[in-house]
């Protein structure tokens, strides 16, 4: 391994791990040039396997040994992936938080498919709208993942997927399920996108609490051959314009008086029926 101690928290070779923001990684006006970063072996790990490239690797020093084996199945003969230590101090200090497992990886980001070359041969697609707790995006893609969807849409609104803390909480799952944005702005959601959807066969079912919304268990929406199920932001939901424009409007049958779960269980519940 080429292994680079770290003698100053200003060094440029370490910025992606401390100093660039969100937006920064993700570069939207050059997108060939955007990262990501990937923690815990086992993230780096799917990731490797779903064809993502290493850029370079830092981690604490007591992991150099047990990280080994998957930093050189990154080498090649042409080039040796950089791996950056410091002890656990140095690095959080870097950082600013508390490396889970020791090891993270900044890769370069994929291209994404467009959203028809994704869903051609999909049958359940979740959508996620205005989703902005990387936790629940992480979870989400996890159950996805799980529980047998064939792709995920992310709308303009919603967070990363690719975001260190959404792609350790999914255990790697956002290299294992395919996803795509629908749409690059705001203006184009839930219009556009929902003429996208229906062009290409799906009827669209909107997760929200109605008096009109029929059961999750519903036969005739379980019997779409191809269904596109809408899921909305924590707290407000979904956008009355996105559940408008949807095809069924479905709740989950709750007892004790409960009205609702969390999105990310929400979701496990409904991939869970519909899948």
């Amino acid at each position: 391994m080429e292994v680079i101690e770290i003698a100053s928290l200003d060094d440029p070779r370490v910025a992606p791990f401390a100093r660039l923001t969100e937006a920064q990684l993700r570069n939207r006006l050059e997108p060939e040039k955007g990262l990501f970063i990937a923690e815990s072996p086992k993230v780096i790990e799917r990731a490797l396997e779903a064809g993502m490239r290493p850029l370079s690797f830092l981690m604490e020093r007591k992991w150099l040994e047990a990280a080994r084996p998957l930093v050189e199945a990154c080498d090649s003969a042409e080039r040796q992936v950089p791996v950056y230590t410091g002890d656990r101090e140095a690095l959080s200090a870097l950082t600013g938080f508390e490396l889970t497992r020791g090891v993270l990886c900044a890769m370069r980001r994929p291209v994404l498919p467009n959203v028809e070359d994704l869903l051609q041969k999909a049958r359940r697609v979740a959508v996620l709208e205005g989703i902005v707790d990387h936790t629940n995006v992480g979870a989400i893609f996890r159950s996805a993942a799980a529980l047998g969807m064939d792709a995920v849409l992310v709308t303009p609104t919603c967070c990363d997927p690719l975001y260190r803390r959404a792609a350790r909480v999914s255990m790697g799952a956002v290299f294992q399920v395919p996803w795509t944005r629908i749409g690059q702005n705001v203006r184009d959601w839930p219009d556009e996108g929902m003429e996208r959807l229906h062009a290409l066969g799906f009827k669209t079912a909107a997760m929200a609490l109605s008096d009109e919304a029929v059961s999750l268990k519903d036969p005739d929406l379980n019997a779409e051959p191809k269904l596109a199920v809408v899921m909305g932001t924590e707290g407000d939901g979904l956008s009355p314009r996105t559940i408008a424009r949807c095809d069924y409007t479905v709740r989950i049958p709750m007892k004790h008086g409960v009205d609702s779960l969390n999105v990310a269980a929400a979701s496990a519940v409904a991939f869970y029926q519909l899948a």
